[in-house]
């Protein structure tokens, strides 16, 4: 949490805002990164994310985190889901936009925050306590809406 003093002198803490992004490829396989071991739940899978930088819009947050952490160039589809604050596996109460990505370049690589980079199955997927966060219940909610599609996006 950020800790913040406003105009009038009142202190407050702050949530973080968070980007994500869900990519399905043409075999219907989702890409998945595992986080560096010397870092917040590393060793763990996600989808590439990150902080929101200043002066960047959700959507532009998420490409840029996309291209840092997989190396790939994508274009937004939609958002999918807003994580609100109370989340499970979340100890920092971050606010999570979550976006679905469309693939613009599929050469594979990753900066020094990620260990792997790699493509699942849906029936493939690392169990949920191999997970970070909580990004393995969007991914079933992604697929779960591709199969019944449902008005979006999912907040919560």
């Amino acid at each position: 949490m950020i800790n913040c003093t406003f105009e009038n002198g009142r202190k407050s803490l702050l949530r973080h805002v968070t980007v994500g992004a869900i990519v399905v490829n043409d075999r219907n396989q989702v890409l998945l990164v595992k986080r560096a071991p010397n870092i917040h739940n590393g060793g763990k899978y996600t989808i590439p994310g990150g902080f929101l930088d200043r002066d960047e819009t959700t959507g532009e947050g998420t490409l840029r985190e996309l291209f840092e952490e997989a190396g790939i160039k994508g274009k937004i589809k939609f958002l999918f889901r807003v994580n609100d604050t109370k989340r499970i596996k979340e100890d920092r109460q971050n606010v999570d936009f979550i976006y679905v990505v469309e693939t613009l370049s599929e050469e594979l690589k990753h900066d020094d925050e990620i260990s792997e980079v790699k493509w699942f199955d849906q029936n493939s997927l690392p169990p949920d306590e191999e997970f970070a966060f909580d990004h393995r219940d969007s991914i079933l909610k992604y697929f779960s809406y591709l199969k019944e599609p449902i008005k979006l996006p999912i907040i919560g």
